[in-house]
């Protein structure tokens, strides 16, 4: 190879490694680089996208002092609810309140890491979807309580990126201010549950009518699976999607150790029961929105709607049942009294679908005796099938005997809605007694004479139909119960119960003519004492005590009663031609047991905020109306009433009872006011429009059955009531100390002449 000039080639291998470290060197450093130069650019981006999505970020700091929207309520004299205002359902409850079965349901099915996580878990966060797939029955979602909670309080419920950051955000500002029992309190008072309500204390009232710490195991489940989907979910309208839901929390609760296999087992073998929450409301719902009247008034709307203020009232729930049964009952009687008239509404005749018809009535109790609308979807010569809400009804021929028509189909046809009362219940079905709405109205007040606390209020006969309460609101002409404001002035001028007075024809000069008034019954009885006149009522007496004391002392004395409707002084003032309210009635004639004392009727005890500060505490507003021996003298003579004269009917309760029928010209208005010496009820009757209630509908006939049916349970626990006893000296105190004619020429009743 040398002999031919060339040389062995160099070796190059070591010159290679030499030169390779430094090229390498270069390459990390820049790839170094190049990381450190993206990672500055997401850390920018990153803190810029925090920087956009936490610009008009709600503080978490707002949280130390928030409280939700929550229910005002309404409480009875005994503590119960008797109605609430709310634009959410909601009832604040503390931690300790719910119980840790509800505790591990939610957290089970919602968020299984939310004693150890820090506001999110990326690892749900990340993987949620693929989770959905593969696991099952431990299906969850991305977000955890307190993301669900910064959403609920602070975000719109939209999916976008940018609300999700800020959800996570607020999540964790939540964390690090917040208990994980503060968390959870919060989220638990928040949450949706369906049908307006908001919070597991109210959900488990709502669905279950016990408060949340009483919840089972499946009940708790039950629970806990709604938030997911409150209208897939809700058990009132998805029973089967609700119960899958439910055995599912309880397979997550099993799995996570929260209960045993056997409780598990137990749980899932249990059928939905639900047992939803009357409307409080519908027990007294004139009361009620008398109330709700007043405090929006006085505190405004907002407050009381969102405010969770504690009303304390004067009703009484069980009085108040009565007073509604009383009052339809009577109507009904009156209804029957009259023949069937009605033309019924044809649902079909109006275009509608029978399969789509729905009723306000149907989300009311519906109880054995109570009464209500249906919807008739067949009738055969022998029945007729009705439908109320989700139950079916048969009416037979003797169901409807009253109407003295021979079958079902004589009366309805398929689509009428008819008034129905309930004969008798069962699953799904009902049995039923037709009758009748024809438009007549009928309105009760009970007052506590001691302390004129409101104890009952029927202002109608159906709410949802009419919210005018005929009880405070209608005017409506009194008759013959105006006359014992004309006997109290007549008394307070000397007149005794004994002495005589003509009952006779007689003829009033007026400005417009001669007036020539008569008795109810056409007829004349001669002399006779005043207790014998004001206990049958007789017209002519009370327009000559009135014409002795003068019509403006009777409406002095009316006003001393504490009657504030205009009362023109005219003659006929005597036989209650004045319009007057029930409420001035019924509060007017409590002075009589109470010695002459009116204590100023009123609703409402006390009001309280949500935390407990007093707001009100109404205390008895007393007026001393006329003095203790007038009162009670009155009060015999209103005790005649009811053992002789047109209230003897209540006389069979065998009770020291007083009061005074009143009945109109045309039997348009029928009253009953009475009273026990605890309490003073009063009873009207009437169309809305002034028409007659039909002949002889007086207010014993008419009113005074419905006085006697509440009154009999008003009084039953109080046997030995009396009222003061009338003595001599309040007899003397009365003056002239003689007995008084009035006007009492010799008359013979045969020699009667009606003008």
């Amino acid at each position: 190879m040398d002999g031919l000039g060339l040389s062995p080639a160099p070796d190059t291998s070591q010159d290679t490694t030499v030169f390779a470290a430094p090229d390498r060197t270069r390459f990390i450093s820049r790839a170094v680089f190049g990381i450190a130069i993206l990672a500055s650019m997401i850390i920018g981006s990153l803190a810029g996208f925090l920087v956009v999505y936490s610009t008009d970020l709600p503080q978490v700091t707002e949280l130390e002092s928030y409280r939700p929207s929550s229910v005002t309520e309404i409480y009875d004299a005994k503590g119960r609810v008797v109605g609430s205002f709310a634009l959410q359902r909601r009832i604040i409850a503390s931690y300790d309140d719910y119980p840790k079965v509800l505790r591990d349901a939610v957290t089970s099915i919602e968020d299984k890491d939310f004693e150890r996580h820090w506001g999110i878990d990326l690892w749900r966060i990340f993987g949620a979807a693929y989770r959905d797939i593969v696991s099952g029955s431990r299906a969850q979602g991305a977000s955890t309580l307190t993301m669900q909670l910064s959403r609920n309080l602070f975000l719109t419920p939209d999916r976008k990126f940018g609300r999700k950051v800020q959800e996570i955000m607020l999540a964790i500002q939540i964390e690090r201010r917040f208990t994980k029992p503060q968390i959870f309190t919060m989220y638990a008072n928040q949450i949706f549950l369906g049908h307006g309500v908001y919070g597991f204390e109210a959900g488990s009232q709502y669905y279950f009518s016990k408060h949340a710490k009483d919840l089972t195991i499946e009940e708790a489940a039950l629970l806990a699976g709604i938030p997911k989907g409150p209208s897939l979910y809700s058990p009132q309208g998805n029973t089967e999607r609700a119960l899958h839901r439910r055995n599912l929390v309880i397979n997550n609760m099993m799995e996570d150790g929260k209960i045993t296999a056997q409780q598990a087992a137990a749980a899932k073998a249990t059928p939905v029961r639900l047992h939803i929450q009357d409307d409080p409301n519908s027990v007294a719902p004139y009361f009620v929105e008398e109330v709700r009247r007043y405090l929006e008034r006085k505190y405004g709307s907002e407050q009381v709607h969102e405010g969770g203020l504690r009303v304390y009232t004067s009703i009484d729930i069980e009085m108040q049942k009565v007073a509604n049964k009383s009052v339809l009952d009577g109507l009904a009687a009156y209804e029957r009294r009259h023949g069937w008239k009605s033309h019924l509404y044809n649902v079909l005749a109006a275009g509608g679908e029978l399969r789509t018809y729905d009723n306000p009535d149907w989300y009311q109790p519906i109880d054995v005796g109570s009464y209500t609308r249906a919807l008739v979807t067949d009738v055969t010569p022998t029945t007729a099938t009705l439908r109320i809400g989700k139950r079916t009804a048969t009416i037979t021929a003797e169901d409807m005997k009253w109407t003295q028509l021979k079958s079902p189909a004589d009366i309805l046809s398929e689509g009428d809605v008819a008034y129905v009362r309930i004969l008798s219940l069962a699953d799904g079905s009902a049995k039923v007694a037709l009758e009748q709405d024809s438009g007549a109205q009928g309105a009760l007040l009970a007052i506590d004479n001691a302390t004129g606390e409101v104890r009952a209020m029927v202002g109608g006969r159906d709410f949802d139909e009419s919210k005018f309460n005929r009880a405070i609101q209608a005017q409506r002409q009194v008759g013959s119960s105006f006359k014992p404001y004309v006997y109290t002035a007549a008394v307070a001028d000397g007149v005794s119960p004994d002495d005589v007075i003509l009952d006779a024809p007689v003829t009033f000069q007026t400005a417009s003519g001669p007036y020539s008034p008569h008795n109810y019954d056409g007829k004349f009885e001669g002399n006779i004492t005043v207790r014998r006149a004001l206990a049958l009522s007789r017209n002519i007496p009370a327009l000559k005590l009135e014409q002795k004391v003068g019509v403006n002392t009777v409406i002095s004395f009316a006003r001393k009663f504490g009657v504030t409707s205009d009362l023109p002084p005219v003659i006929p003032l005597a036989l209650g031609s004045a319009d007057m309210t029930l409420w001035e009635q019924v509060s007017a004639y409590s002075a009589f047991p109470n010695d002459g004392v009116r204590v100023t009727p009123h609703l409402i005890r006390k009001v309280t905020d949500y935390s407990g500060k007093v707001l009100e505490e109404d205390f008895p507003d007393v007026h001393d109306v006329i003095p203790a021996h007038t009162a009670r003298v009155m009060t015999n003579l209103l005790q005649e009433v009811v053992k002789h004269g047109t209230a003897f009917q209540a006389s069979k309760l065998n009770h020291p009872l007083a009061g005074k029928t009143g009945t109109t010209n045309d039997f348009t208005d029928a009253w009953f006011i009475g009273f026990s010496p605890s309490m003073t009820a009063g009873v009207w009757i009437g169309y809305d429009e002034k028409k007659t209630l039909g002949p002889k509908e007086s207010g014993a006939l008419a009113a005074l059955p419905m006085w006697i049916d509440f009154m009999k349970v008003a009084i039953a626990d109080k046997p030995d009531e009396k009222f003061p006893e009338l003595t001599s000296d309040d007899l003397l105190a009365m003056k002239p100390q003689v007995p008084v004619k009035v006007d009492t020429p010799d008359f013979r009743p045969s020699d009667a002449v009606v003008h």
